[in-house]
């Protein structure tokens, strides 16, 4: 009779472990697919913005800028 309890506690503990290292796998697979869902989207969504484009003609001169920042004018050559 020890023998059957010994060996039905031996099964009943290598089912629990067993359950709780699946649970642990399919949780960490939710995460993971969860995360991977997230950063697809916003990889898709940052490309999908426009990036606004500044072109003007250089006619082989460079272009002279002249600010106030309110300590003095700067003119940057």
């Amino acid at each position: 009779m020890q023998n059957i309890r010994s060996i039905f506690l031996m099964l009943a503990g290598a089912t629990v472990f067993v359950a709780m290292l699946l649970f642990t796998f399919s949780v960490t697979l939710a995460v993971g697919g969860i995360l991977t869902v997230l950063m697809v989207g916003r990889a898709l969504s940052m490309k999908m913005k426009p990036v606004p484009v500044r072109a003007k003609a250089n006619n082989g001169k460079p272009e002279m800028r002249i600010w106030n920042d309110g300590r003095g004018t700067i003119i940057d050559l």
